[in-house]
């Protein structure tokens, strides 16, 4: 069931010698902007099937030796704790997970550039543990009236004021824990300081998404707006690339609006600009490397039916706004999906309606598609994942994998003395139970070892699932969705 859309080796391959080939065009040294996430890009897996999500990773070690990254983390996040909503930790924290990560890889980490510094006390707090750690840190200030203020941003009360990363090697990768993080502006003020010193050096810009030679609607385009509905992005049509080459090619609002004053930039440090368009300045392979056009049309429309439903849920948390969901409702107006092209809908609210109780449906990778139920105690979601398991290793479902005897005791301890109101087991639990039970039971040994073959399902929930859930699902690599409903009517909801 699981077709393949996109070669990743082709990908490779083009991406990197597009990078070395720009290399050489701006005279063998470049910085390049890094978008997006470069180690673990589940959503470019999801809606290309077959990229995978250290893809980007694997295309760097091909230039190891050319290469060295810088990370920049705006000091207002620091100061302001912002947290990455995919891993719960701060983006400081992440700056340095980040370190470990490439260097786990064997790719060099030459600096951290704390962006938009005003003499924020918690960025020099973060600043001097990161020096105390061994590493270099550079402070580049917030300029006034950035980014219009072109004079004077490329003068020494602009750029000027920056302090210079040094940098050793051939390929400078600027990347970020996230969004706003000042990327380009650290590329551009490492042009201006470059060409101060008399080193001719040039700036590209690697994004996946919008894939700038698919259609505008295109719905793997589409998936992408779908993803950034909190940013507002907006795919478009490439003015300037339209009117210099008469092509079309799609692009997105902010880098469109942001290129006149990109382009003035350029003109001012170097007396021209090498580009004619944003899209010019990416080097981007990806649409090249599609095989199986319908495979990726069809995982882009489950990826914003899939986008819908957790935005409608952030809404009832609380974390995310009424427009945000309007805009994924109108992306599905467009592709005109409704919600049972999601094979696990349906089925998850039969068994809900069958029961009365929460339930769940998990489709797994071959198609089949099985359900759980709620218990006195097993949640549906532990429920379904025993179910799932049993199905893929052939055990017959009366069988119980987990018995009762080991079950009643944790749901006692759970109750009885960590002051839990719910006696049901969570996901994690489960699991705990089920490895306790592999050791004496062959069927609990062979259902532990398909915990694997769950990679890529796809599951339905009929209430919003707890944290330890939601995240229990996330580990296994199952696609979970959840209707936009609480279990219960208590006003807290852990």
């Amino acid at each position: 069931m699981n077709r393949i859309g996109f070669d990743s080796q082709k990908y490779i391959q083009l991406q990197s010698t597009r990078i070395r080939e720009r290399i050489d065009y701006f005279g063998g040294k470049l910085y390049l902007e890094f978008g997006g996430k470069l180690f673990d890009d589940y959503h470019a897996s999801r809606v290309l099937p077959g990229f995978a999500p250290d893809n980007k990773i694997r295309m760097l070690l091909e230039l190891k030796d050319q290469a060295e990254i810088v990370i920049a983390i705006n000091a207002n996040d620091i100061e302001k704790n912002k947290v990455r909503g995919d891993l719960g930790i701060t983006y400081d924290m992440d700056v340095i997970r980040l370190i470990d990560v490439f260097r786990d890889f064997g790719l060099y980490v030459g600096a951290i550039a704390i962006t938009q510094y005003t003499g924020q006390p918690a960025a020099d707090h973060f600043q001097d543990r990161l020096r105390a750690m061994g590493l270099k840190v550079y402070k580049l200030f917030r300029i006034p009236d950035y980014p219009a203020n072109v004079a004077g941003i490329v003068s020494d009360q602009g750029f000027g004021r920056n302090e210079y990363i040094e940098t050793t090697r051939s390929l400078v990768v600027v990347t970020a824990p996230g969004p706003g993080s000042g990327k380009m502006a650290t590329c551009l003020s490492q042009l201006y300081h470059e060409h101060k010193r008399g080193v001719k050096a040039g700036y590209a810009k690697f994004e996946t998404f919008p894939i700038w030679n698919l259609p505008l609607k295109h719905p793997v385009n589409l998936a992408y707006e779908a993803a950034t509905a909190d940013l507002n992005d907006v795919n478009m049509i490439d003015p300037f690339h339209l009117e210099a080459y008469n092509e079309m090619t799609v692009n997105y609002n902010r880098d469109i609006e942001i290129f006149p004053v990109l382009r003035a930039i350029f003109e001012r440090i170097y007396g021209e600009c090498p580009y004619k368009s944003p899209t010019d300045m990416g080097v981007n392979m990806a649409g090249k490397s599609i095989i199986d056009d319908d495979v990726c049309r069809e995982a882009s429309c489950q990826e914003i039916i899939r986008r819908y439903y957790r935005t409608a849920c952030a809404v009832k948390q609380g974390h995310a706004s009424e427009a945000e969901l309007q805009k994924l409702d109108l992306l599905m107006r467009t592709l005109n999906l409704d919600f049972d092209r999601r094979a696990v809908v349906e089925p998850a609210l039969a068994e809900a309606r069958r029961t009365g109780e929460p339930a769940i449906a998990i489709e797994l990778n071959d198609g089949r598609i099985i359900t759980g139920k709620t218990s006195s105690l097993l949640g549906a979601s532990s429920a379904g994942l025993l179910n799932a398991l049993k199905e893929l290793a052939g055990i017959p479902d009366e069988v119980k994998l987990i018995s009762p005897t080991v079950i009643e005791p944790i749901c006692h301890l759970k109750v009885e003395h960590m002051g839990n109101r719910n006696p049901r087991l969570h996901t994690d639990e489960t699991l705990v139970a089920l490895a306790i039970s592999a050791a004496t039971d062959r069927n609990a040994d062979l259902a532990m070892d398909e915990l694997t073959n769950l990679k890529g399902c796809e599951a339905h929930s009929t209430v919003i699932l707890s944290q330890v859930d939601e995240g229990m699902f996330g580990k296994l690599g199952v696609n979970i969705t959840c209707e936009p409903t609480y279990e219960t009517k208590r006003l807290y909801h852990k």
